[in-house]
């Protein structure tokens, strides 16, 4: 059994409580007593304890690319030549460093779970590995070595664009067909901190029929299942003008829309996918950071809220790793497509980060503090100078508007104790991701 006595500690709502002190036997919480003292033998967290955040949309790899497509004009399509370029450098050994090292500044993030997309299957020219999932086991295998938990999103990538052979680096991508898709990641094993999820990539790489054979897969399996939807409006434009139907209407129509499902980014949804959403108590994953990044647009949080949608966040291409900055931007965004303020309760977008997160990447057990729960605690420290000053009453608004990832100082995977005083216990993540970034460099 372990014991550790927050300072003070968000148990849902809006406000805080002091003196709590979570009792954990194994990995879950047994016991949470506020309002005490600490305790000899507890580990004190000081500052404000948060449940542990889901980062629900990854691509790990991508962090490399930080900096390096920043340069000049373009648009999400210029980009892309970049992510390629990038895809094409990675074998399983070096990915396995890179998303460590990526997965170890999301530890320091307070982030405990995460939701990797996962389409780098192959080797270059589409060749499969010896063993089929060798990218994919090293995913797994760097969250582990990371101290955080993992759904691995397995994509089904079909296709170079509607209609369209793949080419290029999209080959590493691709199964052939989705019977190719099904077989090679039925083999994925799921064990502690790993579940297996499904993913299609997009409307533009998967077609319908296939669409609704993996959808087919997740349900017989309970399995999360989430697919890129109207990131960019010529993704509506061209799969209107190919199918004469919206990318919600066609997964719907596909058997994919259900609870299970989380639609990713929605930036450019219409009316009506916002009902089929809301109607299917479907979730959608908006990330702000790389939605801005890529000019995709600002996604309509509000709206999807009030048409039922439940939210979740993710860092996506990793540009910024910081839950807090993906929470605050769904308000602060609103606000300028708007001009109100007051879309968002800091508390919800808290929710957003945290339980609604976890139960859309299949653990409904983590994501709060309460018996039974799975025992992750992120402590973001109050002296820091953002946060100076910040008083008890105001702690949930001050947190969620002015903190950062800089802020975090120890974080509970588990009832493990990854991050202690803003060190992870097993990595040195800077000189990991300077030595893996300048690897694929040379």
């Amino acid at each position: 059994m372990g014991a550790f006595w927050c300072e003070l500690a968000w148990l849902g709502g809006d406000g805080v409580e002091a003196g709590v002190l979570v009792e954990a036997e194994g990995e879950r919480i047994a016991r949470l007593k506020p309002g005490t003292g600490a305790p000899r033998a507890a580990t004190r967290l000081r500052g404000v304890v948060l449940p542990g955040f889901a980062n629900v949309h990854s691509h790990a790899f991508q962090r490399a690319l930080r900096g390096r497509a920043q340069r000049g004009e373009g648009s999400f399509w210029t980009w892309r030549e970049r992510m390629y370029e990038l895809a094409e450098s990675l074998d399983p050994d070096s990915y396995l460093r890179l998303a460590t090292a990526t997965f170890g500044e999301m530890a320091l993030a307070g982030i405990t779970t995460v939701g990797e997309f996962h389409y780098l299957h192959h080797d270059r020219g589409g060749r499969r590995y010896s063993e089929p999932n060798a990218m994919g086991e090293a995913v797994v295998e760097a969250a582990r070595r990371a101290g955080i938990r993992i759904t691995l999103l397995d994509a089904c990538y079909l296709r170079g664009g509607i209609g369209a052979e793949p080419r290029g680096a999209q080959l590493r991508f691709c199964d052939g067909d989705v019977d190719g898709w099904a077989e090679r990641v039925s083999q994925l094993a799921e064990g502690p901190g790993v579940k297996v999820g499904a993913a299609i990539h997009s409307v533009r790489a998967v077609d319908p029929g296939s669409a609704g054979a993996v959808a087919v897969w997740a349900a017989r399996r309970g399995a999360p299942l989430h697919a890129h939807v109207s990131e960019q409006p010529a993704e509506n434009e061209d799969c209107i003008a190919a199918y004469g139907s919206t990318p919600v209407r066609l997964l719907a129509d596909a058997g994919a829309v259900s609870e299970r499902f989380v639609a990713v980014h929605g930036t450019h949804l219409d009316d009506a996918g916002l009902r089929l959403l809301g109607e299917a108590r479907s979730a959608c994953c908006l990330c702000p950071t790389t939605e801005r990044d890529l000019a995709d647009g600002i996604g309509p949080a509000r709206r999807l809220a009030e048409s039922g949608v439940r939210l979740a966040l993710g860092t996506d291409s990793n540009a910024v790793i910081d839950l807090l900055e993906e929470a605050r931007a769904l308000e602060l965004d609103e606000r300028l497509a708007t001009r109100v303020r007051g879309n968002h309760r800091p508390h919800d977008l808290l929710g957003a980060a945290t339980s609604s997160g976890h139960a859309r990447l299949g653990w409904a057990e983590a994501g709060r503090l309460e018996p039974g729960a799975l025992c992750d605690l992120v402590a973001f420290r109050l002296d820091s100078v953002r946060l100076a000053g910040t008083v008890a009453a105001d702690a949930i608004p001050g947190l969620v508007f002015a903190g950062t990832a800089a802020d975090v100082g120890d974080v509970v995977v588990g009832g493990r104790h990854v991050v202690r005083d803003g060190l992870h216990a097993d990595l040195d993540v800077a000189g990991e991701l300077r030595a893996s970034i300048e690897a694929l460099s040379t």
